[in-house]
């Protein structure tokens, strides 16, 4: 995997939004955060448009991701926020020039699909907060997101739920929101899961749905393959009228039931305020005792 370049003060990082509508206050503010901690900011210019569901057309937002891939000067782009409307740009983009220059994509959610894309292209992206939510993430959410622009190492610990499952694993980290995952089962672009490290998250599912999701990872082999998986947050599910009573531990365990990797719950990604990067594509350790989780990468 190609790691792109670290950034340093007086880099420029690059704000687009490829999916939904996003208000100029968070970008504004995300500008001026990146401002104060001594890089210089571009903001693509269709970022605070809106054009029905999306922050632009998809010809007006492929320009700006566009834009900021071919621009001399931009080390990082940061996905001002998800929503839906990243896949529509993947035939609208010529990816080139971010395999002569490599450069950061940063973002979640729906932006899981460029996570996907960097795999395929074989360049590492980085799965962290966006402007989106920065007035409400977490100090160690928004300094993780710092520490992979400037090429500093992240590790995390957090405490185990009654329902982890121990153990080690070391293997590339691929994943995001668990709906996009699942929506790219069978393309080219599903990511390479044979001995990596799974995260997922996901935000306002049915139950039930999250239910039929596991099911197709599982018929796809994911689970025959993997050496981790790390479960973030599953923030609003639903349940039906008539209730499933079934909670997000009790679902994957059950489809991991004969499988001996580890599995760590309540992990500090997805969305919810305290939201850490992952790399994906770079190796990582997950380890999990009877007392505590850890991650380093």
């Amino acid at each position: 995997m190609i790691c792109p370049p670290k950034l340093v003060p007086g880099d420029v990082i690059a704000l687009v939004s490829p999916a939904k509508a996003i208000e100029a206050t968070h970008i504004d503010f995300a500008k001026a955060y990146f401002e104060e901690h001594g890089f210089k900011v571009l903001v693509a210019p269709h970022s605070a448009n809106e054009y029905r569901y999306f922050s632009g057309t998809d010809m007006e937002r492929a320009a700006d991701l566009q834009w900021a891939i071919d621009h001399p000067d931009v080390k990082a782009i940061i996905c001002n926020r998800g929503g839906y409307g990243a896949i529509r740009l993947f035939d609208l983009v010529n990816w080139a020039n971010l395999l002569r220059e490599p450069r950061w994509i940063l973002g979640f959610s729906d932006i899981t699909n460029f996570h996907c894309l960097g795999l395929k292209l074989g360049i590492e992206t980085a799965h962290t907060t966006m402007p989106l939510n920065f007035r409400e993430n977490t100090p160690e959410s928004l300094e993780s997101l710092l520490n992979v622009l400037g090429g500093i190492p992240n590790a995390y610990t957090w405490q185990t739920s009654v329902s982890h499952k121990p153990g080690t694993a070391t293997g590339n980290v691929v994943g995001g929101n668990l709906s996009i995952l699942y929506s790219l089962l069978g393309t080219p672009y599903s990511p390479n899961y044979e001995h990596a490290i799974l995260f997922i998250e996901d935000i306002g599912e049915q139950v039930y749905h999250l239910d039929r999701m596991l099911w197709a990872f599982r018929f796809a082999g994911v689970f025959d393959r993997i050496a981790g998986l790390i479960v973030g947050g599953m923030t609003d599910l639903k349940d039906t009228a008539k209730p499933t009573q079934w909670n997000v531990e009790e679902l994957i365990l059950e489809h991991t039931r004969y499988r001996s990797f580890p599995i760590a719950f309540d992990a500090p990604v997805g969305h919810i305020a305290d939201n850490r990067a992952l790399i994906c594509g770079r190796k990582a350790t997950l380890t999990i005792t009877e007392n505590h989780i850890s991650f380093t990468q």
